[in-house]
This record gives structure tokens, sequence and C-alpha cells, in this order.
């Protein structure tokens, strides 16, 4: 038998990336691009759709001519993206009529509030399985009508398309013949409803948003389209966002099962089966995925900032080199951190879901070093990682006792030991931490008849587990001192 391949593009919010597993699930290569941030006033967060698409193109032919692929062997092609950024482009040019608005951009708050104050917030939660928030799609495509020449008067012609990057990169792999997405990408909109499975009238009326602008909605593991190339049709065969692509890849198949990625923010996810349950404590309800005609759901909790965090200590502040070196560093520290960073640079995300934070720094004193700010940084992802645990555990009712991790930061192990000591239970990191590219690559897979979902439980492995050591004096105390400095943090900017 001729070896078959599956590429999966994880197009993310620093970079794009292009990994190729074999038709054992094991990961062969990866080649990736980082792509520039574009931040045009305080609060706004936007990215150039070109050259995300030119940077995702350029890692797939990297990946292929440095690892002397055959196009014929590749089986299929899955895609996972940063969910909720924002596209708008017309569809006779294929061109965007305005940059991509990223997930992280706070422009859209005054327009969640005119929502909230139409007495939306129930209707939003209840349908969408989201709370209002700028984080979302929805008020971002509404911004970019309202704010861009002609915008309006072309989308209600029927010119404009949306779409989230998922949606973006496959309109142009099909040349522009597919403009659909998944039902995990749809449900991140803030305008798909969660129990009918279908755009929700009264939400794009609420954002004056045309219907004719959205895509097509399919199931996660489906043939989407072809996406041609060197005279070869590759079938574009799963999509999910990058946080169910995630829980997908982490095997996390049954109710209950949870993982937590360390990316640019932190995403804790549970399987909550085929039922959406909804959260008293500020959580997600959310589509995990859309499989063998059946749709699961997850609750979720989002960290905004957390790679994004140990990044600005290496570009903004400058005081470490690299993100491998905030380990080197934070090892150093002898002796308990007085310091809290509380990263609340973009707000912060659950359970707090307060769009007015900002970023703080507590607890400096004289003899404070970068050693304790590096340390602090670390630290305040484990941290929100709690807050989101705590509140998942009072709405399921029930007590966590391991956590399986992923994403970049999951490799720093001073971070990882920290975790399962503020947490007080064992955190399990897997052998392939990159399990975003690896659930799309496994949905893809099944899709074309490479795999069938049980194979997948057979390849997991675990490459380390982290046990607690902390005494419980000591947790309670760190953890007060957290909630103390995100409570001043809050509410920093005003309304």
């Amino acid at each position: 038998m001729s070896k078959k391949y599956i590429i999966a593009l994880d197009q993310g919010t620093t970079s794009s990336r292009s990994v190729l597993f074999d038709q054992n699930g094991k990961q062969i290569a990866m080649e990736q691009q980082e792509f520039k941030q574009i931040f045009p006033h305080s609060g706004w967060v936007e990215h150039d759709p070109q050259e995300i698409l030119d940077s995702q193109l350029n890692t797939f032919q990297n990946l292929i001519k440095n690892n002397n692929v055959a196009i014929k062997s590749i089986a299929g092609i899955g895609i996972t993206n940063q969910r909720e950024t924002t596209v708008v482009w017309n569809k006779s040019t294929g061109k965007a009529i305005y940059n991509a608005i990223v997930w992280q951009d706070k422009r859209t708050a005054s327009i969640c509030e005119d929502l909230k104050n139409n007495d939306l917030e129930e209707y939003v939660k209840k349908n969408t399985g989201l709370v209002i928030d700028s984080y979302f799609s929805g008020t971002k495509i509404k911004w970019i009508l309202d704010n861009v020449d002609n915008a309006r008067a072309s989308a209600e012609k029927g010119e404009l398309l949306f779409g989230t990057i998922d949606t973006w990169l496959l309109w142009n792999l099909t040349n522009g013949k597919v403009h659909a997405t998944d039902y995990s990408n749809a449900s991140r909109t803030m305008l798909f409803n969660i129990n009918t499975l279908k755009w929700d009238e009264k939400l794009l009326k609420a954002l004056d948003i045309p219907k004719n602008m959205l895509a097509k909605v399919h199931h996660s593991s489906h043939h989407f389209g072809n996406f041609e190339y060197k005279n070869h049709q590759i079938p574009i065969a799963g999509i999910a966002g990058d946080q169910q692509a995630a829980l997908f890849g982490q095997a996390c198949f049954e109710k209950g099962e949870a993982k937590n990625t360390y990316g640019t923010g932190c995403f804790l996810l549970m399987n909550t089966g085929t039922k959406p349950q909804y959260s008293k404590n500020g959580l997600l309800t959310t589509i995990a995925w859309g499989i063998d005609n059946k749709v699961y759901y997850a609750l979720e909790g989002s960290v905004f900032i957390a790679g994004a965090a140990i990044q600005w200590l290496r570009d903004g502040l400058q005081i470490i080199d690299t993100a491998e070196e905030s380990e080197t560093i934070a090892k150093q520290l002898t002796g308990d951190n007085p310091v809290y960073v509380v990263p609340a640079f973009a707000g912060l995300g659950a359970p707090y879901w307060d769009m007015y934070a900002r970023g703080a720094i507590f607890g400096l004193t004289r003899d404070t070093g970068k050693e304790h700010l590096v340390k602090a940084t670390l630290d305040s992802l484990a941290y929100q990682s709690k807050d989101l645990i705590n509140a998942m555990q009072e709405d399921c009712n029930t007590q966590l006792t391991s956590l399986t991790v992923d994403g970049g930061a999951s490799a720093n192990n001073v971070l990882m030991q920290f975790q399962a000591d503020i947490l007080n239970c064992t955190v399990n990191r897997p052998k392939n931490t990159e399990s975003t590219a690896l659930g799309a690559a496994y949905l893809a897979g099944i899709s074309v008849g490479l795999w069938k979902q049980n194979d997948i439980l057979k390849t997991k492995t675990i490459e380390h587990t982290f046990t607690p050591e902390m005494e419980n004096t000591k947790r309670e105390k760190l953890y007060k001192g957290w909630q103390k400095a995100v409570k001043r943090s809050m509410n920093w900017e005003d309304e």
C-alpha cells in the first residue's frame, strides 16, 4: 500500500502553520510563518487577510517541497483556525474590504452595550450559548458594514461575503467555489442558533447583517470542496475552530473529559455530550464538533491573554530573548514570589467577562527583579486556568482529578508544575502537544476513510505527568492574592 498523508492547515493568531501527518496519525514535519499584528488604535487588533492567506500557502508549499511529498499521496486537508476573527470580502474581486478584525479586538464594546440595553443578554445566552462580548464575530461584522465606505449598500446587494478565517481560506483554496464553515466555527459568531443549528434571524436583525453574507454550515468532518494543486484535486475534508480541534485531537470524546490549551490565549474545554449544557458561572456553551450526523457540545472558558503575555515579556518589555528562556529565568527565583501580573491586555474573559479591565502588576518592591516578573507572568496562566476550572466544576457538579494540556506554553515545566500545584490535581502532557493541528487532521482523515474515530484512542500517549507538591495553606494564600489582584484590575477603563 502506498503511503498516505493528511496535511493540517493550522491558521493561528500570530502564525500560520502546515503540519504533515502520516497514515498512523504521527506528526512528520511542520512549517511555520509569523505574520504582522496590526494595532491601529488602543484596543484595536487587526490582521491583513491577504497576508494570512499567503503565509498559509507558503507553509503548505514549503512542507511539500522540504519533505518530498508526492501530491497524489495527500489523502486530505484539515483546516483549523483562530476563531471569531472576522473577514468581509467582495465576492467578485475576492479582495477583503477591510483588514481582518481579530478576536482580541475591543472596538465593538459600545455595540455590545447597545445589545445589552435592548435586553438581548438572556436571548443570546440561550440561543447561541455565548455572552454579549466584543470577542465574537457578530459585532465585528456590524462595525465593518457601518464604517467602511459603501459596505452596507454592497452587502444588501449581495456583493459581500463574511467568513471566519476557515471560511476565508476555504473560499480561496477552492477558487471562490465554496463559501462554507463548520458547526464549531459558526457557533462562535454570536449569530448561530446552537439549538436549531441555523443562523439566528433575530440576531441578524438586531445587528442589521444581511443573511446573504453568511456561509453554509456543515459537520466538522465533511468533504467541503477540493484544493486544486499542481493538477491534483486534494479534498478539504475537515474544519474546526482551534480549541474544538484541540479537544478532538486530545481524544476527549466522552462527556466530562477536558483539556486546556496554552496558546496565544488559554482555552479550557469540557465535552458535555450531545446536549448543550448552560453555565451559571460565565462559561460559554459552544458546539464542539459535528461528526457522523451528530452534533457534540462543550463548556468553554476563555483566557484572552496567555502565551501572548510571554510574547509581551519578549517583545514589549524585552526582558527575555525567547519564550523558552522564561522557564530558565523563573527557575532562578527562590522562595515565594510576592508579585502578581494580571495580563488583562484585552479585558478579562471567563468567569469575569470584563471588557474594561486592563493589565496590571501588583506587589512590586525595591528588590523586584526580572525573574519575579517572568515567574508572575507564567503563574498568571495557571491562576486564570484555575478560575475557569473552579467555574466548570461548579457548573457540572464534578471534581476534576486530572487535566490534559497542550499548546506551546505546555512545554514549560515550571508552568506545568505550578498548574498542578495551584489546582491540586495531576496535569498530563501528551507526547504530541500540537493537538490543534492533530484534531483537524483526524477530522479530515475520518472523512476520507483513512481512520475511524476509535483508532485515535489507541495512538494517545502521555509524555509527562505533573503531580501537586504544594501545601494547602500556601495554595490558598497564593490564590487569594491572585483574586485580590484581579479585582483591582477590573473596570479600569471608563465604559
